[in-house]
């Protein structure tokens, strides 16, 4: 039956995300950020990270862009940081922010654009271990901890979804790829960078009017354990 029901929610998980996608429109991402948190908390980190790579797949074979490669692996990433937390797994996530950011840090735009930029970035890092330990088991814990969990959770996986698509630009040297001149990528940078503080405000808005009645509703459902994998 845990087999079926991986099968089938990752399926479902998959479908929204790319739904969500097609569907959005304004600001820097797209509307399955607000998906992220609920789908690395039901799904786990693998399940989650699955779903979210063949939603986010599909979504951009539906309404392809020339960005694409930057959203098809930062959002299973954010789903895969969410999961482990969920876990209580922090050394994962730990070790995903700290090569990120130390490449980042290591290139010449990493020390020519201004810190501003990645302040959030730098908060989650600082939390990860406390969340990590408030957010284990937070479906069979204290109902009082479930709402300050998700949205320190959403918080923290938003921010990997946006320092992915960093990391991506950046060091991996994806804006070679797209043609962009320095100046351009400075310009993107900061203009994506302010958009993506009020898209965090947004993602832990929407988790907790949202993923709050969701994650009570599944608390009440016996014999099903989550995350899934």
């Amino acid at each position: 039956m845990r087999k079926s029901l991986w099968i089938a929610l990752t399926a479902i998980f998959a479908a929204l995300h790319a739904v969500l996608y097609t569907f959005s429109f304004g600001l820097w991402r797209n509307w399955a950020i607000y998906l992220e948190p609920i789908e690395g908390i039901i799904l786990g980190p693998w399940a989650g990270f699955f779903a979210a790579l063949l939603g986010g797949g599909v979504g951009r074979l539906i309404k392809p862009i020339p960005e694409w490669m930057f959203g098809i692996i930062a959002e299973p990433v954010g789903v895969l940081a969410v999961g482990f937390l969920t876990k209580g797994r922090s050394k994962p996530v730990i070790g995903l922010y700290a090569v990120m950011l130390v490449a980042y840090f290591m290139h010449p735009f990493g020390r020519w654009f201004p810190v501003w930029t990645i302040l959030d970035v730098l908060l989650a890092l600082i939390l990860i271990y406390p969340i990590a330990k408030l957010s284990q088991n937070m479906l069979e814990s204290n109902p009082k901890r479930l709402p300050v969990s998700l949205v320190f959770i959403s918080f923290i996986g938003t921010v990997t979804d946006s320092l992915t698509r960093i990391f991506l630009l950046v060091p991996c040297g994806l804006y070679l790829f797209l043609g962009w001149p320095q100046e351009a990528v400075f310009d993107a940078f900061i203009v994506g960078a302010a958009w993506s503080y009020v898209e965090d405000v947004l993602v832990v808005l929407v988790s907790f009017l949202v993923g709050v009645p969701i994650l009570f509703a599944l608390r009440k459902i016996p014999r099903i354990k989550f995350p899934l994998t």
